[in-house]
C-alpha cells in the first residue's frame, strides 16, 4: 500500500522533473504539455580537428545579448585534456542564462574528463550555481547545450539523466533514519528489497555512519548529516555527482575534515563529480582541475597550482590568495620599470610593443627584504638592489611574519617573511629597508578581460 506521503513526494519528485525539462512550456489555457522550438545549431571539426557550429541565422541570441557564438572563434584541439568521448563525463558547450534583464551566463565552456573531481569557483554572482542547476536539469539554458557521458542531456528530464546532487543544507528528510534517507532514491525506482539493503550498508560502511544507521537527521552532527546526503546521491550509482557548495554551512574545523574525507571517497568511487565553492583552499585542496568563473564567463581553466602560478588575468590573480599591485612605468629591453627597478632575468619578457601602463602583480611570499648593504670580512660594502621601503607594522603570523611597508611613491604593500628570518634582520616600524621581488606577474591593461572558449 503506497502511503499519501510517498505520493506526494513522487508527484513533487515529477513535477520537478517537468518543470526542469529544458525545452517544455505549459500552456495554461489548453493544459497541455508541448515542446517549444530550439534553433537549429550545426557542428562539425575541421581539418585540424578544431571544432566548429554555425547558428541559424534567426537565433534569438544573435543581437540579443552581443556577439553571436560563432563569432567567437573555434575550440582548438589542443585545448581539450580529453581525447575522445568516451572519456569526458560532462560536456558544457556555450551555455547562456539570463534571469530578466540580468545575464547568469554568458558563453560558458568547459569539459570534465570522466572520472575527475573539478571544481567550480568564483565569486558570488559567478554562475556557478546556474551552471551546476542547468547540468542537473533544474533550470533551462536559454541556449547551449548539456552532455553527460557522451549523451546529449539538454532537454532530458532530470529523473532521466542520471545525476546525483548533494545540497549546501542537506536536504534529509527528518522524519526518515539514515538508512531509510540513504534507500530513498533506491525505492523510488522500485529495486528489489535484497539490492536496496546490500547498496544501503555499502554506502554507510563507505560514509563511515553504520553505527548511526538508525538515527533521524536531528541526532547527528552537521558533518555526519552532509555524509548522509552524499551517501543517498550516491546509492543510485549515478553517472555524474554535482555538489553545490556542500561544505558552506559547516564550521571550520568540520570543513577541513570533510575535504580529506571527500578526496579520499573520490579516489574509492572514482565518479565525475563537479562541486560549486567559492572557498580557493578548498577548490585547491579537493578538486583535480579548476574552472574559475567571473560575471558568468570562465576566466580560466587548469590544474589548481597552474592557476596560482600562472593566472592568465588580472581577476584571476587577485582572486586566488593575497597579493600586492603595483604600477609598471615604461619598457627597458623587454623588462617593465616599477619603482625604477627593472623586472627579474627570470620573468618572461614584455613584448616591445605592449600597450601601457601595466598592471604589476606579486605575492607577498615572493618579496625579500634586505638591509641597504652588506659587508665582507675585508670591510668592502655591497649594496643591494630593490624597492626602498619603509617598515610600517609588524604582525607575527605563527610561523611567519607579516611585514607592511610603505614605498617611496606612497604605495602600501605587505610582505610575508619566515620567522626565522625576522629573528636575524630585527626589523622595527620605522627602519628603511630594500625589498627584492621575484615572480612578478605583468599585465598591460589594454589585454582581454576573459579566455573565450576556455575548455579543459
Amino acid at each position: 500500500m503506497t502511503m499519501w506521503w510517498q505520493r506526494t513526494l513522487k508527484g513533487r519528485l515529477g513535477c520537478r522533473s517537468i518543470v526542469a525539462d529544458a525545452e517544455t512550456r505549459f500552456n495554461r489555457k489548453g493544459s497541455t504539455l508541448f515542446p517549444a522550438p530550439s534553433p537549429r545549431v550545426e557542428w562539425g571539426r575541421d581539418a585540424v580537428g578544431r571544432f566548429w557550429r554555425q547558428d541559424p541565422p534567426d537565433s534569438p541570441l544573435v543581437g540579443s545579448i552581443g556577439t553571436p557564438v560563432s563569432m567567437r572563434g573555434p575550440i582548438a584541439a589542443t585545448e581539450r585534456v580529453g581525447a575522445g568521448v568516451d572519456d569526458v563525463g560532462i560536456v558544457v558547450r556555450h551555455l547562456r542564462k539570463r534571469f530578466g534583464d540580468y545575464v547568469a551566463l554568458d558563453d560558458v565552456s568547459f569539459e570534465v574528463p570522466d572520472g575527475q573531481l573539478v571544481g567550480l569557483l568564483g565569486p558570488s554572482g559567478s554562475g556557478k550555481s546556474t551552471v551546476l542547476r542547468i547540468i542537473a536539469g533544474l533550470e533551462a539554458p536559454d541556449f547551449g547545450t548539456v552532455e553527460l557521458t557522451g549523451e546529449d542531456a539538454t532537454t532530458l528530464p532530470t529523473r532521466q539523466r542520471g545525476v546525483g546532487f548533494v545540497f549546501q543544507h542537506y536536504a534529509l528528510f527528518r522524519h526518515m533514519t539514515v538508512r531509510q534517507n540513504i534507500a530513498f532514491g533506491l525505492e523510488v525506482k522500485k529495486c528489489p528489497r535484497t539490492e536496496i539493503k546490500k547498496r544501503v550498508d555499502e554506502l554507510l560502511d563507505l560514509v563511515q555512519l553504520t553505527p548511526h544507521a538508525e538515527r533521524y537527521p536531528s541526532q547527528l552532527s552537521g558533518g555526519q548529516r552532509q555524509r548522509v546526503a552524499l551517501a543517498r546521491a550516491l546509492a543510485p550509482r549515478p553517472r555524474v555527482l554535482l555538489l553545490d557548495e556542500p561544505f558552506g554551512a559547516l564550521d571550520a574545523k568540520v570543513r577541513e575534515e570533510l575535504r580529506a574525507w571527500l578526496r579520499k571517497l573520490h579516489d574509492e568511487v572514482h565518479v565525475t563529480s563537479l562541486f560549486v565553492t567559492h572557498d580557493q583552499q578548498e577548490a585547491f585542496e579537493v578538486a583535480d582541475q579548476v574552472v574559475i568563473l567571473h560575471q558568468g564567463r570562465v576566466e580560466q581553466i587548469g590544474p589548481p597550482q597552474e592557476l596560482y602560478e600562472r593566472p592568465a588575468t588580472p581577476f584571476v590573480t587577485e582572486f586566488l590568495g593575497a597579493v600586492n599591485l603595483l604600477r609598471g612605468e615604461a619598457i627597458r629591453n623587454g623588462r617593465v620599470m616599477v619603482q625604477g627597478v627593472p623586472t627579474p632575468a627570470s620573468d618572461p619578457l614584455v613584448p616591445s610593443d605592449a600597450i601601457g601602463p601595466f598592471k604589476v602583480y606579486v605575492r607577498p611570499h615572493d618579496l625579500e627584504i634586505n638591509r641597504f648593504g652588506y659587508a665582507d670580512g675585508l670591510g668592502n660594502v655591497t649594496l643591494n638592489e630593490g624597492w626602498r621601503a619603509r617598515v610600517l607594522k609588524l604582525v607575527p603570523m605563527g610561523s611567519h611574519v607579516r611585514v607592511e611597508l610603505v614605498l617611496a611613491d606612497g604605495t602600501w604593500i605587505h610582505v610575508q617573511t619566515p620567522r626565522e628570518r625576522q629573528a636575524e634582520l630585527r626589523l622595527a616600524p620605522g627602519e628603511d629597508v630594500l625589498v627584492t621581488p621575484r615572480n612578478l606577474k605583468v599585465f598591460y591593461e589594454s589585454a582581454p578581460a576573459h579566455v573565450p572558449d576556455y575548455v579543459i
